[in-house]
């Protein structure tokens, strides 16, 4: 399933809870032999790689408080734990478990944290 955003800016997309927006690197056209190979060969791959775009603010933390009912409405915010992935990082992931977006003509992957099967991080990369 591919969908495709009409919004003009990029920053005004957030991502939720434990998901992740990856810009696919371009894949290996061609063979160790020379041979070359089209996109949708590559594409069916297990196992792909991409840049970390956007990241989810982590996976949520029940509040767990034993004075209060658990039907009242509370005031604490939500507290997360972090995702491991960090915007600019190279990641390596199972490529059928992500949802292909299309936003300004350009592909991207919405992935959960847990198909993300490797990181590849260099310091300083964006700065």
């Amino acid at each position: 399933m591919s969908l495709n955003l009409d919004e003009k800016d990029l920053q005004k997309i957030i991502m939720i809870g434990d998901k992740v927006l990856i810009k696919p690197k371009n894949p290996n056209l061609q063979t160790s032999s020379g041979l070359y190979l089209p996109t949708k060969a590559v594409e069916k791959e297990n196992i792909q790689a991409g840049y970390v775009i956007k990241v989810g603010p982590g996976f949520p933390i029940p509040l767990i408080n034993e004075e209060e009912e658990s039907w009242k409405e509370r005031a604490d915010p939500v507290k997360y734990i972090p995702l491991q992935a960090k915007v600019g990082d190279l990641a390596v992931y199972l490529s059928k478990s992500g949802y292909d977006i299309e936003f300004k003509g350009e592909k991207f992957i919405i992935l959960s944290h847990t198909a993300i099967v490797m990181i590849v991080r260099e310091e300083g990369l964006f700065e």
